[in-house]
């Protein structure tokens, strides 16, 4: 590492690095995800993704798991419906098979936790668009330390607030193209984008998703004015290139799943080794 290999210009030889060109790790496998349900109909894979952000809260890591279904002839409202019936499922699922459990954290630690995860299951998900949220938003921006506008962003205060609000999780929908991926579809306002995230009390954001562009002039143009580069993306511009179906699929963080499910304050307590910003010890 001290040495490596250079090319006269003095920038690195990465022809000699172990994939023989640069290469970083994906946060998600997503993309390739999406090509599997393409010939399979439904898929989902399962494992560690990484993310560079600097930022140690109790609800973040440098490395966590994810699991990310991906579904062929799904809108928006399949993915969110299909979404909210998984957290249910696997909610209901740890009261009626580690009840032992959850009663001893319940009442050594969290004294809310069984009541929180029944009102998960017996509710429906308040669904409203990011722009119905922001106009819930606004008029409270006064207890906000971020002040909250169309166009910003939502922060864990903003998503506690309408989860509070609404007094169950809140799926939001139809943010702006600015501030999400390039690969979500776009709405015919010119403005949003067919995403969805699924916030849970004191979590904040557990799952991520969206309906994914399936037009390909659009893809492109999304993809030149995000500067995403076209030539090494081309295997995936190729599954809209020859005829696509509407497609959706979404990501759910494991141990924010574990967080909410064990009513513990900190992230790093519900996975093995934690790795986080200046700390891979293991």
């Amino acid at each position: 590492m001290n040495k490596p290999p250079r090319n006269e210009d003095g920038s690195i030889d990465y022809s000699q690095d172990f994939f023989a060109k640069e290469t970083n790790l994906t946060v998600s496998g997503q993309l390739e995800g999406e090509l599997a349900a393409m010939a399979l109909g439904k898929i989902y894979t399962f494992g560690p993704t990484f993310r560079a952000e600097n930022s140690n809260t109790p609800r973040h890591l440098a490395e966590f798991w994810m699991i990310e279904p991906e579904m062929a002839f799904f809108d928006l409202n399949d993915n969110m419906d299909l979404a909210e019936d998984m957290l249910k499922y696997l909610v209901r699922y740890a009261l009626d098979n580690c009840m032992d459990d959850l009663e001893f954290l319940n009442n050594m630690y969290d004294k809310e936790l069984i009541g929180r995860l029944r009102s998960v299951i017996e509710n429906p998900f308040k669904r409203l668009t990011y722009t119905e949220a922001i106009n819930v938003l606004e008029p409270n921006n006064s207890k906000f330390e971020y002040k909250v506008s169309w166009g910003a962003d939502l922060q864990k205060e903003h998503e506690n607030f309408l989860v509070e609000h609404f007094k169950t999780p809140v799926i939001l929908t139809d943010y702006p193209a600015s501030i999400k991926a390039f690969y979500m579809k776009q709405n015919d306002d010119g403005k949003t984008v067919r995403a969805m995230d699924i916030l849970f009390p004191w979590i904040g954001e557990i799952i991520g998703g969206s309906q994914r562009e399936e037009n390909y002039d659009k893809l492109v143009s999304r993809m030149k004015a995000m500067h995403i580069p076209e030539k090494e993306m081309w295997w995936y511009l190729d599954t809209r290139k020859f005829g696509a179906c509407p497609h959706a699929g979404f990501g759910l963080g494991f141990e924010r799943l574990m967080l909410f499910v064990t009513g513990m304050n900190n992230i790093r307590d519900v996975i093995p080794f934690p790795r986080t910003p200046r700390n891979a010890e293991f």
